[in-house]
């Protein structure tokens, strides 16, 4: 079976870890050898003179192809107007993908069209599909639902590319109903769960974690005292700025927000401003290959979003036995399933900080705790992936 994948978050040499779920999830896919991938990144570029800029020069230095882990990638270029374009950006898409997967598909038929995000990737990949005369499969992930959703231009397109998706595929249930509320067909949506690297994540005794990662000098993280960690990057949604205050009603805890983003000055100005400047450490991007230690080490993994549909890294803290701290958003009730998972909590301070203490005042086994991700594996999730895939095409 072969099948054309359009992805705007995907990794590729100048952002290698851009998208690096739905890359784990597509090398699963292709470890099975049941699918001819063909991945689609296209990448946005605005007109001179921003494309002059050194954020953009970057990416129009990029091969017209690359590869990620045995994954064939494309990367034709699309118009990209910054602020301004977003809800025209599927139609740009579609028109600098055509000319190339046309090209591919006259040579060896594709099977079927693949959405990874239901925008921009959706409608843009509606188009393809029915230019090429193909069924259409389209995710949904959580943003893409919750924040393009309430914007009428591009729900619009969204809609149209649900009714003619012939499988929609949302990572939770808690999802599946919002998308369900948006007017998206019923009968099509199925819930696919995200997958897990078990190799990678999984649980290390959590004192030898903390000796390990407190002896790292690019983190330098304290060694004793309870550790709360906040993985992700530092933009506004994510709710970085509700932990930090939670740590003022935590006495002894530390806190360690391990990502990059466009908040990190204001949350270094507020932990100051707050005198907590000795007990909030800012890790920056932590490696792939340090962050199931960090995640071991944690008493605590404290994620106060304010929206996600089913966060990867939910699933990894759990495996790497570390319970959870999570607002009542997307599928956090399907995860945060037992005492052992972690503690609901609203994006309230004083409410995290609550349940900060009552999972240090009664901790959890680390065994207990990975036990919550036990259904989690990306083998489980491609094998469901190409199901729907075959399904589709009639294999």
């Amino acid at each position: 079976m072969r099948v054309l994948s359009l992805s705007t978050l995907f990794p590729n040499p100048q952002r290698p870890a851009f998208g690096k779920f739905v890359a784990n999830q597509m090398r699963g896919v292709a470890a099975t050898g049941d699918v001819d991938l063909t991945m689609v990144s296209p990448i946005g570029v605005p007109p001179w003179p921003l494309s002059r800029s050194p954020r953009y020069r970057k990416l129009e230095e990029l091969p017209a192809e690359s590869d990620c882990d045995g994954i064939r990638v494309l990367h034709p270029r699309f118009t990209l107007i910054p602020k301004l374009g977003g809800d025209s950006n599927p139609a740009r898409i579609a028109k600098a993908v055509l000319p190339l997967v046309r090209d591919l598909h006259a040579r060896q038929p594709f099977d079927v069209v693949d959405a990874q995000f239901f925008f921009p990737d959706g409608p843009a990949a509606a188009l393809i599909a029915q230019a090429l005369g193909l069924p259409l499969a389209i995710k949904a992930r959580g943003s893409d639902i919750h924040y393009w959703g309430q914007r009428p231009k591009a729900l619009a397109q969204m809609l149209r590319a649900a009714r003619q998706a012939g499988r929609i595929l949302a990572v939770s249930h808690a999802l599946r109903r919002d998308m369900i509320a948006l007017g998206m067909p019923e009968d099509r949506i199925a819930v696919h769960y995200t997958g897990l690297d078990r190799e990678r994540f999984h649980p290390m005794e959590r004192k030898a974690a903390r000796a390990l990662i407190s002896a790292i000098p690019e983190l330098g993280i304290w060694a004793e005292g309870p550790l709360l960690v906040v993985p992700g990057a530092l933009i506004a949604i994510k709710g970085q700025r509700l932990a930090v205050a939670a740590l003022e009603h935590l006495p002894e805890a530390h806190l360690a927000l391990a990502g990059v983003g466009e908040d990190e000055a204001a949350l270094r100005l507020f932990a100051q401003g707050r005198g907590l400047t000795d007990r909030v450490q800012f890790l920056g991007q932590v490696s792939h290959d340090l962050l199931p230690q960090l995640l071991s080490a944690a008493d605590a993994v404290v994620l106060p979003s304010e929206r996600e549909g089913l966060a990867n890294v939910w699933i990894e803290a759990l495996a790497c036995g570390a319970p959870l701290v999570i607002p009542d958003v997307g599928g956090a009730r399907e995860v945060v399933d037992g005492p052992a998972a972690g503690r609901i909590a609203a994006r309230d301070p004083t409410a995290i900080a609550a349940a900060v203490a009552d999972l240090l005042s009664d901790p959890p086994s680390q065994e207990d705790v990975a036990a919550s991700a036990e259904r989690f594996s990306w083998d489980a999730n491609a094998a469901e992936l190409i199901g729907f895939w075959r399904e589709l095409a009639g294999h």
